[in-house]
């Protein structure tokens, strides 16, 4: 069963911090239904859509190759999952087994994403 406490939220919240530093980026970190780890991204100079929930099993698909976009999100993936992540789903036989799941948002439904200068 997917779960993700605070404690494990304040342990990898320095490495997604970096990412955020790193890429120049402004980022908030949650929690939804003790299942999840979200990044909700509010501004930044990488060119987003005003809001945008990404697929973060996809994201050269839907963001290209070696773009930055593409680069700053798989990193963001990377920290936000840590060495302890895990992931034993069998979609074939409906079981679903997991650490957490992780959701990336770009900017929010009433509060749109801000490009800032580069």
């Amino acid at each position: 069963m997917a779960y993700i406490s605070q404690e494990k939220k304040k342990e990898l919240a320095p490495a997604i911090k970096a990412v955020a530093k790193k890429f120049g980026m402004k980022v908030t970190i949650g929690i939804n239904n003790h299942s999840s780890l979200v990044v909700r991204v509010k501004e930044g100079p990488l060119q987003f859509g005003d809001y945008e929930q990404v697929n973060v099993y996809h994201v050269e698909k839907f963001y290209g190759t070696g773009t930055k976009q593409t680069a700053f999100l798989e990193e963001m993936v990377d920290a936000m999952k840590g060495a302890d992540w895990f992931c034993d789903d069998d979609a074939m036989t409906d079981y679903f087994h997991r650490s957490y799941y992780t959701d990336i948002h770009i900017g929010r439904w009433d509060t749109p994403y801000i490009q800032t200068a580069a």
